[in-house]
């Protein structure tokens, strides 16, 4: 037990539910000691030196002296290596069976006695003693991986040990010297990820974290490598416990020869098996979400500002919140009910004294535009009687440990039960409770504590990890379970939603999950502790799931855990106006976070910040559709279109909203002004519409009200169209605008889905151009939302350029504009 143990030991002991969670804590530790494999003597393997091969569609097999690595590259680029007979199938993380390969690949031998695979968009070249190394076509080496390393249990011989466990293994890799690495899921360091050690295994940090902890709710295996020789995205296939080491090289490292990057996997079990994906950064997450799912596609009102506490505590706490917005002017689209509305914390309940009309309450929401959202925790209580234990009991759905008995941990109800959601039919099962939130007049639901978690004083806050699960009839135990749970979790609720309500998108987001989890909707951080150190890991976080593939993300405005300056808050909150998930949240004990309560200035900042994201929401719709069409996040890291720009690639403290816009939030106390690194290319400061050429650095004012936002040359931003720029600039135009260009054609479609709140109803569409630089072109997307709902948008394309010295704008496929134009940038 080391001293963090100890300190949680001495604090938690002190109430009954820390008595309680001792015992389970205790019981945990009985259950593994029975029913895991003892550790002994284990047996070191390689590969061995290559004996043949076997040609096979899209690659083939080759076969070394103690292993074997089936090579495939599949239509679209991506290569899978399977060692030991490993496939792609089962997955958690493949959406379906797997992409098909690629016929015209050709398994054949290479020169220095191993084997290479040739396509048209990558090379695979496998060594005789088992490297593998992934080339672009034309050669250029993007990853060398060694030989692989497996320990298996052995007897005092040396000889295996049948039914003595998985092997655990480890594979080192090499990669360019100048290479960056980004990715592993939920990391509050970062975005780029530093030289160290990170844990593959979803946890719940015990309390509000800081950058320096790791890990947290939502760990992949997952990497996306940047240098200036190209892109690509590994993925380690296996679900277990394990370790990634990363090392960044060095050029010109002794005698003037590199040091290439480093990195080592460690899995405590599970198959080696992986894909590689190469190409432009857009490429690689096309491929990945083509590989893993597109992205969930959130109903348009979850595009706007949710607020959230821990301890709203009845209806009038509700209604008065929402009516300090509406008396105010500020939107407002959602307010999520925490554990508090339940009947003392247990799942699919309602405090009637607390809340006696919940539909009632969630129909007159609704009429003001603003949805409920109630939180999910997998913990059902042991509490024979209670209708989810009985349900769930009568349907066998709970975890079991090695001897056949029910799991029981700690959690917010008490004494608790899990389902198994690795179980096909526990999902089945699950899923049906939900009809009873839709019931209460919820519209959304959010999962928490789904690591999953059991109050714990010492050692892993989690199950057994002995205990016994489904993994889809294969069998198996928490060692394996434990990464997917929350992923599980997550389909069954989405997939439960669509069917209850098949002419709704689902609106769902998970604390945990792992790679795939886009598929059935979004994430968020989790307990991020109140600081100016947590304001900055909330931006690592949104940016490193972006890039792992999970484009919808935000963090708890303000932070969960204490009580933020006025200053802080709103930098949070303007941060939080340009992130897809914009919510406020705080736990039972941390204040409040609606704007009002942090003064007056604090409220006037926070209310133009969330205008803003209002007038913004047709851009945030577009993304959202793009997301789910490309793979590629709504927030991107600055280097994504330029990533041979090394400059770019170590600046994490601002990001791309899409394509045509640069945010540069204030993550520093007192700060008002600051530096910020531009891609190339024109940029227009959108506060005063001067000009700046990229690539290069630029100082710019950054006063407590706004935080520096810079629009790409070019661009086309649908925004909502507001009453002042329907009526033209009024008084003196900011420097650099133009005059409400309306161009031909009508008023457009509105955004009709879009979140009306308390303030009014959304406005019509009209698109704000920055004007290109002189002898280039530029241009945008709109995808309009028709609803929430399931119907195909098409894209609406526009370019725009100069001509004879004005700008112009084209539709395509149109011989007018259908939209209102408005043309702003220095000379336009």
């Amino acid at each position: 037990m080391d001293a963090r143990d100890l300190l949680r030991l001495v604090r938690t002991v002190r109430t009954a539910r820390g008595v309680r969670s001792l015992r389970s804590a205790l019981r945990r530790r009985s259950a593994d000691r029975a029913g895991l494999p003892r550790p002994g003597a284990e047996r070191a393997r390689v590969p061995g030196a290559a004996q043949g091969a076997d040609p096979l569609p899209g690659g083939g097999v080759v076969r070394f002296a103690r292993s074997s690595l089936r090579v495939r590259v599949a239509a679209g680029g991506a290569v899978f290596c399977g060692w030991d007979g490993a496939g792609p199938e089962p997955s958690y993380a493949l959406n379906g069976p797997g992409p098909e390969v690629d016929e015209r690949a050709v398994l054949e031998p290479d020169t220095d006695g191993g084997w290479r695979v040739v396509s048209e968009r990558v090379l695979v070249v496998v060594g005789r003693h088992g490297t593998v190394e992934v080339r672009t076509p034309g050669g250029v080496l993007l990853r060398r991986d060694l030989p692989p390393r497996w320990w298996e249990p052995a007897d005092a011989e040396g000889r295996e040990r049948q039914g003595a466990g998985e092997p655990r293994w480890a594979l080192r890799s090499e990669v360019a010297a100048d290479a960056r690495f980004f990715g592993l899921g939920g990391r509050a360091a970062g975005p780029r990820l530093r030289d160290g050690s990170y844990r593959l295994w979803n946890t719940d940090p015990d309390g509000a974290f800081v950058p320096g902890d790791d890990p947290l709710y939502i760990t992949m295996p997952v990497q996306l490598v940047v240098a200036d020789a190209g892109t690509h995205l590994v993925f380690h296939d296996d679900s277990w416990d394990g370790r990634v080491t990363l090392a960044e090289g060095e050029e010109g490292a002794g005698s003037g020869h590199d040091r290439p990057g480093r990195c080592e996997v460690r899995m405590d079990g599970g198959p080696l098996r992986y894909w590689v994906l190469v190409g432009t950064p857009a490429r690689v997450l096309h491929g990945w979400a083509s590989l893993t799912g597109a992205a969930a596609l959130p109903p348009a009102w979850a595009l706007g500002h949710h607020h959230a506490r821990w301890g709203f505590g009845s209806e009038r706490e509700v209604r008065r919140v929402v009516e300090g917005y509406a008396e105010r002017g500020l939107p407002l689209s959602a307010l999520h009910l925490d554990i508090d509305h339940y009947r003392g914390h247990r799942v699919f309940t309602v405090d009637r004294e607390r809340f006696p009309d919940l539909p009632g309450l969630a129909a007159e929401l609704r009429e003001r535009g603003v949805r409920l959202v109630s939180i999910v925790d997998p913990a059902v209580k042991a509490e024979p009687g209670q209708w989810v234990f009985d349900s769930g009991a009568a349907a066998d759905a709970f975890v079991r440990d090695a001897r056949g008995r029910r799991v029981r941990g700690e959690v917010w109800p008490g004494e608790s039960v899990f389902p198994d959601f690795t179980d096909p039919r526990v999902r089945k099962w699950w899923g049906g409770l939900y009809g009873e939130r839709l019931a209460q007049g919820f519209s959304g639901v959010w999962h928490d504590m789904n690591e999953p978690v059991s109050f714990a004083p010492f050692g892993d806050p989690s199950l057994p990890l002995s205990a016994r699960h489904s993994l889809e009839g294969r069998g198996g135990d928490h060692r394996e379970a434990h990464n997917v749970y929350g992923l599980a979790m997550a389909r069954a609720g989405y997939e439960a939603l669509c069917e209850l309500r098949p002419g709704e998108r689902p609106f769902l987001f998970s604390r945990s999950g792992w790679a795939g989890m886009q598929r059935y909707g979004g994430t968020w951080s989790g307990d991020v502790a109140t600081g100016w150190p947590g304001l900055r890991a909330s931006l690592s976080l949104v940016l490193g799931l972006g890039l792992c593939g999970v484009p919808y993300s935000g963090p708890d405005i303000g932070g969960f855990s204490g009580f933020p300056s006025p200053e802080l808050y709103v930098r949070w909150f303007q941060l939080g106006s340009y992130l897809p998930l914009f919510r406020t949240h705080s736990a039972i004990d941390a204040g409040p976070r609606e704007p009002w309560e942090f003064g007056g200035e604090a409220l006037e900042h926070a209310g133009a910040a969330l205008r803003e994201r209002m007038r913004l929401l047709p851009y945030f719709v577009t993304l959202a559709h793009l997301a789910r069409r490309t793979g590629a996040p709504y927030v991107r890291p600055v280097w994504w279109r330029s990533p041979e720009d090394r400059a770019l690639r170590d600046c994490e403290d601002a990001f791309l909203l899409g394509d045509s816009l640069l945010v540069a939030p204030v993550l520093e106390q007192g700060a008002d002004r600051r530096a910020v690194r531009l891609p190339r290319g024109l940029w227009y400061d959108t506060a005063t519409g001067k000009a700046h050429e990229g690539p290069g650095q630029v100082l710019l004012d950054a006063p407590l009200s706004r935080i520096p936002v810079l629009a790409r040359a070019g661009s086309v931003i649908p925004v909502q169209r507001t009453a002042e720029s329907a009526s033209g600039p009024a008084g003196p135009s900011p420097a650099g605008r133009s005059e409400l260009a309306a161009l031909s054609g009508p008023s457009g479609p509105t955004a009709s889905s879009g979140p009306s709140g308390p303030s009014g109803p959304s406005g019509p569409v009209e698109l704000e151009v920055w004007a290109p630089a002189p002898g280039r072109t530029g241009g945008g997307v709109l995808v309009p939302d028709g609803g929430d709902g399931w119907e195909p948008q098409e894209a609406v394309r526009f370019t725009t350029r100069r001509r004879d010295g004005a700008v112009v704008v084209e539709q395509e496929g149109a011989e007018e504009v259908g939209y209102p134009v408005r043309v702003r940038g220095e000379g336009a």
